[in-house]
């Protein structure tokens, strides 16, 4: 059991902020900027473009954690708890964690992790964190039609990926397969539920700091290219002598979306609020500092999820978001289809008959 260093009580705009910490040190100003995101939720919602609905600021009740890491929230979930988007994605590398009840929208609970605020370089930089505790407070407002029907969806994967392996070894194979279905789930399953939250806090005000924060994203996406030659060479050596560049290319393709195609989530929100000067910025950084150096489909593949994210509607039933998740699946087996990869995926609804079934072939 930790000892608690900080606890404190604050009332922002008719929602009392109570505050737990395990950390001494930076937690006020942490306090302040959490401050700031509650009253801007609270009073910007009047400022919504016209014809756009926004919901009400729900909560009553906030507690925000300043932790050095999440263990201690890892331990009290219970097996399948629900999580907000990426609940099955390294929860204990996130920076900040909003849990909240969908049946209980009073209150919900913010969890902030010092270790990883620091390792990323965001605990000292106040407009990050704003940026960080915007997204965050962002999930339960930007609930809707299609954000409930993506929690019940369910999709099976499946990648033939001998052309990159020549059937071996199963270690590959196995990492291949599980690193595609990871990117194809947060593409399809979990893009509804980040593309409306970041919309929504781009429509509350906080633009200027999601901004900083995909800048941020992009200087260190520009750095990462920097070390892809490197890897290049190092695939070379490990290849074999028969279809080594083929090969290689393929591998280097799928470290390419996995590192750099959530981007479209980010750029597709700014689009969808409006905000097309700052969109064109993240986009022309993106086509001068990070395609040239990666395999071309990369940006094909970009472009065409960029332009099913700015498509997506808030009032999609089930099936119908299935129909949309095949769009945005068909665009990711396309592009590894040239590479000689054959994507097969399932999307269904949970405990119904109603699925689809697909095998992309070019």
């Amino acid at each position: 059991m930790r000892a608690v260093k900080h606890f404190s009580l604050h009332r922002i705009a008719g929602t009392e902020l109570q505050v737990v910490a395990d950390v001494e040190n930076g937690v006020i100003p942490i306090i302040e900027v959490e401050e700031a995101v509650l009253r801007g939720y609270a009073s910007r919602g009047r400022d919504a473009p016209p014809g756009r609905l926004y919901p009400a600021w729900p909560h009553r009740w906030v507690t925000l954690f300043i932790l050095q890491d999440l263990r201690p929230l890892i331990r009290q979930l219970r097996p399948g708890a629900g999580l907000p988007p990426g609940e099955a994605i390294d929860l204990e590398g996130r920076p900040v964690v909003n849990v909240y009840d969908l049946a209980d929208p009073t209150r919900c609970n913010v969890f902030v992790n010092r270790q990883v605020m620091v390792k990323e370089g965001y605990w000292d930089d106040l407009l990050a964190v704003q940026g960080l505790l915007a997204h965050e407070h962002g999930h339960p407002l930007a609930e809707n039609e299609t954000t409930r029907a993506s929690r019940q969806l369910q999709m099976e994967l499946s990648v033939d990926c001998d052309s990159l392996t020549g059937g071996g070894p199963t270690n590959r194979q196995g990492k291949i397969q599980s690193l595609l279905t990871a990117l194809a789930e947060k593409l399809c399953i979990y893009a509804p539920r980040e593309i409306f939250t970041n919309e929504i806090a781009l429509l509350s005000g906080f633009g200027e700091a999601l901004l900083h924060l995909d800048r941020r994203n992009l200087l260190n996406a520009r750095r990462s290219v920097a070390g892809r030659e490197e890897l290049r060479r190092l695939l070379q050596r490990e290849a074999g002598p028969e279809d080594r560049a083929s090969s290689v290319a393929g591998l280097l393709l799928i470290g390419d979306l996995k590192g750099y195609l959530d981007l479209a989530l980010e750029v597709a929100a700014f689009f969808r609020a409006g905000r097309e000067a700052e969109a064109g910025e993240l986009e022309k950084t993106l086509a001068q500092e990070v395609f040239p150096h990666l395999e071309p489909e990369a940006a094909q593949a970009y472009a065409a999820l960029r332009r099913q994210y700015i498509a997506l509607r808030a009032d999609l039933a089930p099936v119908q978001l299935i129909a949309w998740s095949e769009g945005v699946l068909n665009i990711l087996a396309k592009t590894l289809a040239a590479k000689g990869l054959r994507l097969k995926y399932r999307l269904g609804l949970a405990a119904t008959e109603k699925d689809s079934t697909k095998e992309h072939e070019e």
